[in-house]
Formats: C-alpha cells, structure tokens, sequence
C-alpha cells in the first residue's frame, strides 16, 4: 500500500515521518530526502522521475511518502492523509523549527499562509484521512495506522 502524507509546510508530515520509521515503517520525506527541487520562482515541485522510480521499486509493503506539491497529482496512492494544524500552530512551526528553513523570511511565511487557503481545502476533497497534528506526534501516527489497518481489514 502506498500511502501520502500530505498538508501544507509546517503541518507535520517530517515528524510523522520521523516517528514512523522509529517504528520501522518504510517512510520518505519528498524534501529532506531529495525528491523536490527549487523552482526560479522560490516555489519547489517534486522531481517526478526519481519519485516514480522509487514507486516503481518499492515492492509489495506499506510505503508512506510524505509531501505536498501540485505533482502529487500525477501518482495513484493507496490511500492519502491530511496533516493538519491551525494557522497559528502553523507559524508558531515555521518559526521555530530547525530542520527545514522554509517560512522563516516574511515572504516564504506569507506564501505558506496564502497557501493554506486555497491548498487545503483542494487536498480535503482528496484526503481518505484528516488527522489534526496539534496531539502528540505518536498519536498521530496511531490515527494513521489504526485508519489504514481498518482499511486493509475491510473496514468502513
């Protein structure tokens, strides 16, 4: 099963990543592990190819793949999960966090805001899950994988 992970900068998706390969899940995160690049215009997009062989490759087991871009589009997954968060608990992310620079500037903390109001309700029509990422980061992993082990199982 291939599963996205998906939401606007600053929602989770690394820390959920993080906590499922602790649990020695097969997680990738599209930015921390090479699979976006930087546009001229300071937007990033998923490079396509080196996702599509990744997916090519995977085999058989649960795959999560964690990022947000117009190419997501472009993939069948399996199932696909909606990080959320409130605005404020987003900037209050962006802000602090040391793993990822994107939001710091005014303007990239503008972009992600103006983001979250036209891409969530976009990934709301698509998402099979939305998970509220303000709780604990290993409950929100346990929402994830109790909502896909429901759905293997046959589950409504």
């Amino acid at each position: 099963m291939l599963v996205l992970l998906t939401g606007v900068s600053g929602a989770g998706k690394s820390s959920l990543v993080k906590e499922l390969r602790r649990r020695d899940y097969v997680a990738y995160d599209a930015d921390d592990d090479g699979f976006t690049e930087p546009l001229p215009d300071g937007t990033w997009r998923w490079r396509e190819s080196l996702v599509r062989e990744l997916f090519a490759g995977r085999g058989d087991g649960l795959v999560f793949f964690a990022g947000c871009s117009e190419e997501q589009a472009n993939f069948e997954f399996d199932f696909k999960v909606l990080l959320s968060a409130p605005r404020e608990v987003v900037v209050e992310r962006l802000r602090t966090r040391t793993t990822n620079s994107f939001g710091k500037s005014k303007d990239e903390l503008e972009r992600a805001l103006a983001d979250m109001e036209w891409v969530l309700p976009v990934l709301c029509r698509s998402a099979d899950l939305i998970v509220d990422t303000t709780r604990p980061i290993d409950e929100v992993a346990d929402a994830v994988l109790d909502a896909i082990a429901s759905r293997s199982s046959g589950a409504s």
